[in-house]
C-alpha cells in the first residue's frame, strides 16, 4: 500500500464516520428546530399578524437566555468525548452527573431572567409588552427540563450514539405539532368550541413537550443497554467544586460566544421592532428559516467536535487534525447546497410561512441574504467546535463578538435605521440588519478558521 493510499484510507474513513453522527444529529436538530417552525408557521397562516410578533419578541428573548445558558453545557462534548477516546467509562458517567449539577444551577439563573423580563422589553419601545411577559413566564416552567435534557443529548452525541435522542426529539416534535393544533389552531381538528390561545398556546405546548422528553431520556438510561453500561445515574455524586470550574473555565466562553450570536439576532429584533409589525414579522420569518438552514452547519460542527476529542483522548493528534478539516470542508460544501436551494425557493417558502402578502414580499427579499452568509457561517461553527477540542475558546469567541457586534449589529442600526441619511430604501428596515449580519460573519469565519490553521499546524508540529 502507497504513503498516499495509507493517508487517504484513514481521511475517508473519518468523513464516513463523520456524515453518520452529523446525519443522526442533524435529524434530532431539525425536530428541535420544528418547535419553532411550527409556532411561526401556525400564527402566520393564521393571518395573526400581532401573535407573531410576540413570537418574535419572546423567541428573541428566550433564545437569547437559553441558548447562552446551553452553551456554557457544551463544555460536555469535549469533556465527555475525550473521556470516551481514552476508553474511561467510569469518568464519563462523573462528568455526566456533573453535567447535571451544572444544568440545573444555570437553570435557576435562566428561570429569573425570564420571569422578570420587563427591562430588555422596554428597549422595544413598545407600550403593551403584557403579552410577551406572559409568553416567556411560561417557556421559564420548561426551561429546567430544556437544560436537563441538554446534558442527556452530550452524553448521546460524545460516545457517538446521537440517535439515542434523535428519535425522542422526532417524537417530540410529533407531540408538540399536536399539542399546537389543540391550542393554538383547534378548529382545524374540528374542536371549535376549543378556545384559540395564540402566543401562549404555543409557549404552553412547548413546555409539557420539554417535560415529558426529560421524563423519556431518564427511561432511556435504564432500557438502553449502552447507557446502562454507563450506570450514569445509578449513584450520586454531590457537585465536585474543581470538576465544575474546569466544565465553567470551557463553557463560560462558549456560552458567551453562543450570546453574541443570539443577541445579536435579539438586538436586530428589538430595533427592528421601532419600524412596525410587518417588517418585524418578516424578520420571524427569516429568522425560522436561517434556523432550519443552521441546524446543517451545526450538525457537521458537533460530529466534527466529538471526533476531534475522542482522537485526542487516545492520543491521535494527527487523527484529530484531519477530523478537524474533513468537518470544515464537509460543513462548507452542505451549506452551499443549502444556500443555493434557498436562493431558488425563497419566494415559495415565504409565501409558505405568511398568508399576509405584505410579510410574505419582505421575507422573500431577507431569504436573498440569508442565503449569502451560509458558507462562511458553515466555516465559523465548524471550526470553532474543533477548536474547542483543543480548549480554544476564548479567543474564537473574543473574534466572532467583534464581527458581529462591531460590524454586524452596529452596521445594521447605520443602514436599517438610516442614521446617517445616506442608506438606500432597499437597506432600510430589516434588510439592512441582515445585511450587516452577512459581512459580520464572513469577517468572523476569515479570524476563526485562520485560528484553527495555526493551531493544526502547531498540533502537527508536535506530534
Amino acid at each position: 500500500m502507497t504513503r498516499g493510499a495509507e493517508a487517504h484510507g484513514p481521511a475517508l474513513g473519518q468523513v464516513r464516520e463523520l456524515l453518520r453522527l452529523a446525519g443522526a444529529v442533524f435529524a434530532g436538530q431539525l425536530a428541535v428546530v420544528g418547535f419553532g417552525v411550527a409556532d411561526t408557521v401556525m400564527l402566520g397562516r393564521a393571518g395573526d399578524t400581532l401573535g407573531l410578533a410576540t413570537l418574535a419578541l419572546g423567541q428573541a428573548l428566550y433564545m437569547t437566555t437559553w441558548l447562552a445558558l446551553d452553551g456554557v453545557t457544551q463544555a460536555l462534548l469535549p469533556a465527555l468525548g475525550r473521556e470516551v477516546g481514552a476508553a474511561r467509562p467510569e469518568r464519563v458517567a462523573g462528568v455526566f452527573r456533573q453535567g447535571l449539577w451544572l444544568a440545573a444551577m444555570l437553570a435557576l439563573l435562566g428561570c429569573l431572567l425570564l420571569l422578570w423580563p420587563q427591562p430588555l422589553l422596554r428597549l422595544t419601545g413598545s407600550r403593551d409588552a403584557a403579552l410577551p411577559v406572559s409568553y416567556l413566564r411560561v417557556l421559564a416552567l420548561g426551561l429546567p427540563a430544556a437544560m436537563l435534557y441538554r446534558i442527556h443529548v452530550a452524553l448521546g452525541q460524545a460516545i457517538g450514539r446521537p440517535m439515542l435522542v434523535t428519535v425522542q426529539q422526532a417524537l417530540g416534535l410529533g407531540c408538540k405539532l399536536l399539542l399546537n393544533a389543540l391550542l393554538v389552531a383547534p378548529s382545524g381538528l374540528g374542536l371549535h368550541g376549543l378556545a384559540d390561545h395564540g402566543a401562549l398556546g404555543c409557549a404552553t405546548a412547548t413546555v409539557i413537550t420539554q417535560w415529558l422528553l426529560l421524563a423519556g431520556a431518564w427511561r432511556q438510561h435504564g432500557s438502553d443497554a449502552a447507557l446502562r453500561a454507563l450506570r450514569a445515574l445509578r449513584s450520586f455524586d454531590p457537585p465536585h467544586p474543581r470538576e465544575l470550574l474546569g466544565l465553567l473555565r470551557l463553557g463560560v466562553p462558549i456560552g458567551a460566544t453562543v450570546m453574541v450570536d443570539v443577541s445579536s439576532f435579539t438586538g436586530m429584533a428589538l430595533f427592528i421592532a421601532r419600524t412596525g409589525n410587518v417588517q418585524l414579522a418578516a424578520h420571524q420569518v427569516a429568522i425560522s428559516v436561517a434556523t432550519v438552514l443552521y441546524m446543517l452547519p451545526l450538525s457537521m460542527s458537533i460530529a466534527t467536535g466529538s471526533m476531534v476529542a475522542r482522537q485526542l483522548g487516545a492520543a491521535h493528534a494527527r487523527g484529530a487534525v484531519r477530523a478537524a478539516w474533513s468537518g470544515v470542508a464537509a460543513a462548507a460544501l452542505v451549506s452551499a447546497g443549502a444556500a443555493l436551494s434557498l436562493l431558488l425557493l425563497r419566494g415559495p417558502i415565504a409565501a409558505w410561512y405568511s398568508s399576509d402578502p405584505r410579510v410574505a414580499a419582505v421575507a422573500a427579499h431577507l431569504l436573498a441574504l440569508v442565503a449569502a452568509y451560509q458558507v462562511f457561517d458553515a466555516l465559523q461553527a465548524c471550526s470553532a467546535f474543533a477548536l474547542r477540542s483543543w480548549h480554544v475558546a476564548a479567543l474564537p469567541g473574543a473574534m466572532y463578538a467583534l464581527a458581529l457586534w462591531g460590524v454586524g449589529l452596529t452596521g445594521g442600526c447605520v443602514l436599517g435605521l438610516d442614521l446617517t441619511g445616506l442608506s438606500p430604501p432597499a437597506l432600510q428596515g430589516a434588510a439592512g440588519f441582515w445585511t450587516a449580519y452577512c459581512a459580520g460573519i464572513a469577517l468572523a469565519a476569515t479570524a476563526i478558521v485562520w485560528l484553527l490553521l495555526r493551531v493544526t499546524r502547531r498540533q502537527l508540529a508536535a506530534a
